[in-house]
């Protein structure tokens, strides 16, 4: 079964146009992303969708967020983005859903986002998207358990952290869905 939606088409486009930029095959980006060549094949024919944690490896590898890897798709930005026209992605291997609140745009250097964790969810991300990252993560309804450099934080309603990109993992132990908003600063 194929990818279904134009922007998934895109995101597919966008990736294999990074790889053939740096000159890589897909060995090589399978051995720097740690994935299978198999996978990244199918991710970049739009045969598949990838999962949170596969596209947080690869937009590592590519030294991008994911809400940039993502905007880099949006046919034009804009100033304004009504709530019903904000980019959604569906992880559903997980059921995470990220919503990208801030108007998308490659000159910007801070981003909001709104995720969605169901109650069981747990995706790690081994290696940061960009180094020196900064992250402001608000809790909005839930619980969420976010380890950070090994440093478990489990955080509830209106709990804000602020940490520096590195290896993380969220997880929620339920038993309601996880809500919160990312505020992410580039360096």
């Amino acid at each position: 079964m194929g990818i279904e939606t134009a922007a998934d088409e895109r995101l597919a486009g966008r990736l294999a146009e990074l790889r053939v930029e740096r000159g890589w095959t897909l060995e090589e980006l399978a051995r720097q992303a740690d994935v299978s060549r198999s996978t990244l094949s199918r991710v970049e024919r739009a045969e598949v969708s990838p999962t949170a944690a596969l596209l947080g490896r690869l937009c590592a590898v590519y030294g991008r967020t994911m809400s940039r890897l993502l905007a880099e798709v949006e046919s034009e930005p804009a100033g304004v983005v009504r709530a019903a026209e904000q980019r959604v992605w569906r992880d559903e291997a997980t059921g995470f859903v990220r919503r990208a609140v801030s108007p998308p745009h490659g000159s910007l250097r801070a981003e909001i986002i709104e995720g969605r964790l169901p109650a069981g969810a747990d995706i790690p991300y081994d290696r940061p998207c960009v180094p020196g990252l900064e992250h402001h993560l608000w809790v909005l309804a839930g619980r969420l358990e976010l380890t950070v450099d090994g440093e478990r934080h489990d955080l509830g309603p209106g709990d804000c952290l602020r940490y520096v990109s590195g290896t993380s993992r969220f997880r929620n132990h339920g038993p309601e869905e996880a809500c919160y908003a990312l505020v992410v600063v580039e360096p």
